[in-house]
């Protein structure tokens, strides 16, 4: 797998592409099957700040459930938001309609984690990648679309000739291809990977992240890479982001993440990454880490991450820690 390399950023760069600002989503929870009433919420994503720069991987990781994709679908307008603010190249796209999120949406685009499921079985993978040309009237002649379709199958890696076939005709890896041919089609700014890679095979996903990166290089992408698996997130990303129970508790670059992470919630995902060198010694996950998370729907008071800290303080449990500067990182934590 090729080693990551920093983006080439021009002055533009330094106003950011995306910027999320106190973001939450919260599911309402109801009881009652006559007369249903609202009995609490499941703070899903609550009060998550980040930006992203034109051209670099912003990278968010965390265990399932600590509203990642939530929080990614949010950005897309998928799901509605309880508070916050949305900002894209300078919009507050937060109370876009429909109508007028539609041109913002060409320039956002998402590969999903399931190629399987996210292809119509029933289409050929010609009409899938030309899909969001019709949407959004973007290529209204039929030579021009097959033209654009093939050009787009050559750029990820894939023979023009095979636009005939149907998606289980191909395997996993070339699958995610047509997902990612299908996502720059409409030439977007930002690409929003939701555990892009998860279900496919090591050396699948080594081609994958290959491919991604040196797509960034080609056209500039900005991407908004969400993943579980710290290996993946240390080859593709430029900075990171810890998500824990709704929160981000850790931000920085990916040198400084891993070379020096702050907060024990990084500290105990670092730990648990299997080391190649069989004479490495690392401190065993257990010694950060304990118990099971919380439920979302009734976070803990004060440090969400204070129940299973092994460096828990009285003040943990009730005044919730806010992001700070500590070295070259930021972290949501008391002990820095």
């Amino acid at each position: 797998m090729a080693q990551r390399e920093m983006p080439d950023v021009n002055a533009a760069a330094d106003t950011p592409l995306l910027r999320v600002e106190d973001l939450k989503v919260h599911f309402p929870v109801y009881a009652g099957a006559i007369l249903p009433r609202q009995t609490g919420s499941v703070k899903a994503v609550d009060g998550v700040s980040f930006e992203i720069r034109r051209g670099e991987t912003f990278a968010i990781v965390g265990e399932s459930g600590c509203g990642k994709s939530s929080m990614a679908m949010a950005v897309l307008g998928m799901l509605p938001k309880t508070s916050g603010r949305i900002i894209f190249d300078g919009t507050d796209i937060t109370d876009f309609s429909a109508e007028r999120m539609r041109p913002i949406r060409r320039r956002m685009q998402t590969v999903f984690q399931d190629p399987f499921s996210s292809l119509n079985p029933r289409m050929k993978v010609g009409d899938i990648i030309a899909e969001p040309l019709v949407v959004h009237r973007a290529a209204q002649d039929p030579g021009a679309r097959r033209a654009r379709v093939a050009e787009l199958m050559a750029l990820v890696g894939l023979l023009p000739q095979m636009a005939h076939r149907y998606p289980h005709e191909f395997s996993g890896g070339q699958r995610q291809r047509i997902s990612i041919a299908r996502a720059l089609a409409l030439e977007p700014d930002l690409v929003i990977c939701d555990e892009a890679v998860a279900a496919l095979d090591v050396s699948i996903q080594a081609q994958i992240l290959n491919l991604l990166m040196d797509l960034q290089r080609r056209l500039g992408l900005a991407y908004l890479f969400i993943s579980h698996d710290l290996s993946v997130v240390r080859h593709i990303s430029d900075r990171i982001g810890v998500m824990y129970l709704g929160r981000m508790v850790e931000t920085g670059s990916r040198e400084a993440l891993f070379a020096s992470p702050q907060h024990p919630y990084t500290q105990a995902l670092l730990a648990a990454v299997p080391v190649p060198d069989p004479e490495a010694v690392a401190p065993p996950p257990s010694s950060l880490l304990r118990g099971e998370p919380p439920s979302a729907r009734n976070p803990p008071a004060g440090c969400r991450f204070h129940p299973r800290c092994v460096h828990a303080m009285p003040k943990c449990k009730d005044e919730e820690p806010a992001l700070r500067h500590h070295g070259a990182t930021e972290a949501a934590c008391h002990l820095v």
